[in-house]
């Protein structure tokens, strides 16, 4: 509550506006997820918007723990009597509409936990988001084409794939910055908050990276004097935690059967990601190209925000931004209208 109230504060100040309501973002290993399809017939010959709404309540209906609530129901796609591959199924005819939608629940008590720390601070939680970053670093073509999304937390390390506009697969893998953190601190016997600030100014992932010539002063525990070590040392106790966490990734990928349908490779986001050598190792890990995931669709403070830490961040904004503007459950279009597809778009809306 303490922590929420400050970064209200700090931001009401900066803004000079007064904030009311948020959108969260939520994350942990308690966040499932699991793709269901549901089948309605069309009332009136033409889907309308009632139909789609019932057709995606159709695929919610699916047995889920009793401790779980379902956070979000993300379409895939629509088909129409089996014409597959439609994103925008409005206005179309047919008898039978089908939906494909990937569902992502989460922990009831974990969400109720978020929600009464916010509602303590005088606000009130408009949606709990966990995919946020996706909105801020992937672009329309890396989710048409095919992209991993490996958003590097504190906690957790958090993993969603998409395919042709769609999001299709998501996991969550208990491993993240932290546990390089306690590493660090166990290695090199100091205190964890030290052991966090010699990781943000000298870690590296990849140890033929880091010079060793270069040497980094390590402060002890309790009163005993601070000790000079080689930066390559630390890459050596960093460097392993990192390919197991990737490597943990790369199983979560094939398990998925997804592995070859991610054309355009790995983004890699999240205040983890942004240590130098991890791009690197990564590319030597998924053998596919794989770049640093920063914010983008903001202007301002693009010094600040154009950082892999502030993905989630920006992400909520672009979010609750598409939320306010449409302000139904889910965003129905998962895809951008582009060249021919606009086209053929407008002319079935100006002939039916």
């Amino acid at each position: 509550v303490h922590a929420i109230s400050k970064a209200v504060e700090e931001a009401e100040q900066m803004a000079d506006v007064q904030i009311r309501s948020v959108f969260a973002g939520i994350a942990g290993s308690h966040v499932k997820s699991l793709n269901s399809h549901g089948i309605v017939a069309i009332k009136n010959s033409e889907v309308e918007q009632d139909d789609v709404d019932r057709v995606v309540d159709a695929a919610k209906a699916v047995a889920i723990p009793a401790d779980q609530r379902i956070l979000h129901v993300l379409p895939q796609e629509f088909i129409i009597d089996s014409q597959d591959g439609i994103h925008q199924p409005v206005g179309m005819s047919g008898v039978r509409l089908e939906a494909k939608v990937h569902l992502v629940t989460g922990s009831i008590s974990a969400s109720q936990n978020i929600a009464k720390c916010i509602q303590r601070c005088n606000l009130n939680v408009e949606d709990l988001e966990q995919l946020a970053s996706s909105h801020s670093v992937l672009t329309d073509d890396e989710k048409d084409l095919g992209v991993l999304l490996v958003d590097m937390g504190g906690g957790t390390t958090d993993i969603a794939i998409f395919t042709e506009g769609a999001i299709r697969h998501t996991a969550v893998i208990p491993i993240a910055g932290d546990q390089v953190t306690n590493d660090i601190a166990v290695a090199f016997r100091t205190p964890t908050q030290f052991a966090e600030d010699i990781k943000v100014r000298y870690a590296c992932a990849l140890r033929q990276l880091a010079s060793p010539d270069d040497m980094i002063e390590v402060p002890g525990v309790g009163d005993r004097n601070a000790r000079r070590l080689e930066r390559q040392t630390l890459a050596e106790v960093v460097e392993p935690r990192y390919e197991e966490l990737l490597g943990l990734v790369q199983g979560e990928l094939r398990r998925s059967g997804f592995e070859d349908a991610c054309a355009a490779g790995v983004v890699l986001t999240g205040g983890t990601s942004k240590m130098e050598g991890v791009v690197e190792l990564a590319e030597e890990i998924f053998h596919m190209p794989v770049r640093l995931g920063v914010p983008q669709h903001v202007k301002g403070l693009s010094e600040v925000a154009r950082n892999p830490i502030h993905a989630t961040g920006v992400g909520l904004l672009l979010y609750g931004q598409q939320r306010r503007q449409s302000p139904r459950l889910e965003p129905i279009d998962t895809r951008s209208e582009k060249g021919l597809l606009k086209r053929m778009a407008e002319w079935f809306q100006r002939n039916f």
